[in-house]
């Protein structure tokens, strides 16, 4: 990803006080939901499972929905992050649920969750993932990881006892977490190809996904075939774009 230089990042989103602290009837039970056994540990820190956050949401209201803020640039048009001075980069989501709309910001970090200058797709698309998480945390979902604790307020369940995590590449396709996670994986690949500019772009995002997608390839190929095809569909236009401009 080139420096780029920004024409309009107004566009800061705003997070008043209101906006934020109106309650919805899902937190009394986001407050209290044990959510341990959807978590993984990496850098000595705690991850709660996008894909299951975002499911046990619209299993609640099914008419919730998050949003992706896009910022203007000179170069690559609107992009889903806003790129600060020094090179690192912020995304924003909002977060809709019961008629609440609440907004995060996250910054894109390394595996050492250290801010990254110039990021790639892959490392965007993992920040807008976590942002959405963070966000979904403001309506107390998984809100106590945050906190530190290691079970949510008032919660009369006992601390689980510890078991030896299957390996994720062992689970199987068919559990639902998974197909799931596989689900919204694809919907938002499909998303972030929407917002490619040019055919180089796209190549990179393509490849620096290149892991998961394989995995989708081989437990769900139906979805993976939806997302090639866009891609080609995108790659195509991309190609007729140029020869108009030759």
């Amino acid at each position: 990803m080139s420096k780029r230089e920004s024409v309009n990042q107004s566009a800061v989103p705003e997070t008043g006080v209101e906006s934020q602290s109106s309650a919805t009837s899902i937190e009394h039970h986001f407050l209290t939901l044990n959510v341990n056994s959807k978590t993984e540990k990496k850098q000595n820190l705690t991850y709660l499972s996008w894909a299951w956050a975002w499911s046990e949401t619209l299993r609640h209201d099914p008419k919730a929905s998050f949003r992706v803020h896009t910022f203007s640039t000179a170069q690559d048009g609107a992009v889903p992050y806003m790129e600060m001075k020094d090179g690192t980069c912020m995304v924003w989501v909002d977060v809709t649920i019961q008629g609440t709309t609440r907004t995060c910001f996250l910054p894109v970090m390394d595996y050492r969750n250290k801010p990254i200058t110039e990021p790639d797709a892959f490392a965007i698309n993992t920040a807008l993932m976590r942002c959405l998480t963070k966000c979904l945390g403001l309506f107390g979902l998984g809100l106590y990881i945050y906190a530190g604790e290691d079970l949510p307020p008032d919660s009369d369940e006992k601390k689980p006892e510890v078991k030896m995590e299957v390996p994720a590449e062992e689970k199987t396709p068919q559990n639902a977490d998974t197909q799931a996670e596989m689900d919204l994986f694809a919907e938002g690949v499909i998303k972030l190809v929407d917002m490619m500019d040019d055919e180089k772009a796209l190549r990179s995002y393509w490849k620096s996904n290149q892991t998961q997608l394989d995995k989708l390839k081989a437990n769900s190929p139906e979805l993976y075939d939806k997302v090639l095809a866009r891609f080609k569909q995108a790659q195509s236009a991309f190609k007729a774009l140029e020869q108009v401009k030759v």
